[in-house]
């Protein structure tokens, strides 16, 4: 690594950075000192508001739209982003989306998009920033933010938990595959945080009661952020193929019963 290269700040791209864990992550990895570019989908002043917060670490921000049911198309806002900011060091693929529809109500086309938007999408993602990663031969990070239904199921939402864990399975291949070019690659699975997605935006979580989660809350975006950033860093360049459980114990639980259970009673035999 040249000296020149030691002074230009990494590069992080985060997509579905308009809110939620994904805004929490650009803006811990522009405290941490890294350029952000980030993508919205819908949410255009969302994506501009997390560049502004990522600028007032003193960094640089971007943004840009990403439709991951626009496949392969979508996957050029890499290389958008990636030429806008002069390289990229680090993608976190947070972009997701869901259901809640038995399985036997499922339409083929509900269970493309959402198998799109999780797993496809990632994917291919991931290898155009992988490209440029060897390209630029110094190594990078790859986090991909999965969810406790990477490990466990959960009723009503088999399309987002196949996609999940196979996302958790191709997390597995892709550090194998590129550690040999210094690239590492960790998911994050997330349990109940508080955030848009599951109806909780600006919540205070220690005031959410939660009995079935053995720490008694929703977790904070920005929890889940201090772990992406972690995996991020260069402190974890020994780190990869693991998956990254922020869930306040609720696996231990099984996922559905700790979203689920409305007393403390379980904690005594």
């Amino acid at each position: 690594m040249t000296e020149e290269t030691r002074r230009i700040p990494p590069v992080a791209l985060v997509t579905g950075a308009d809110s939620g864990i994904g805004r929490a992550v650009a803006v811990k990895l522009g405290q941490q000192g890294m350029d952000v570019g980030v993508t919205w989908h819908r949410d255009r002043e969302g994506g501009e508001a997390t560049v502004r917060e990522v600028r007032a670490s003193g960094r640089r921000a971007v943004s840009a739209r990403l439709d991951l049911s626009d496949l392969p198309a979508a996957a050029d806002v890499v290389d958008v982003l990636a030429e806008t900011l002069g390289r990229v060091d680090v993608l976190v693929n947070c972009a997701g989306t869901g259901t809640a529809s038995r399985f036997l109500d499922l339409d083929l086309a509900t269970v493309r998009q959402v198998v799109d938007v999780d797993l496809v999408g990632p994917l291919l993602l991931s290898q155009r920033a992988a490209r440029r990663m060897i390209d630029r031969g110094e190594g990078g990070r790859i986090v991909n933010i999965t969810s406790v239904h990477e490990h466990q199921p959960r009723v009503g939402a088999a399309p987002y938990c196949a996609a999940k864990g196979g996302l958790g399975l191709l997390t597995q291949v892709m550090a194998l595959e590129l550690a040999e070019y210094g690239i590492t690659v960790n998911a994050v699975a997330p349990g109940e945080i508080a955030t848009p997605m599951t109806g909780q935006e600006d919540v205070e979580v220690a005031g959410v009661d939660r009995p079935g989660i053995p720490l008694g809350r929703p977790g904070d975006a920005r929890e889940v952020a201090s772990v992406v950033a972690f995996l991020a860093g260069p402190e974890a360049s020994y780190t990869t193929g693991a998956s990254w459980v922020v869930d306040g114990g609720m696996l231990r639980m099984g996922p559905q019963a700790g979203s689920h259970l409305s007393s403390d009673d379980w904690r005594r035999p």
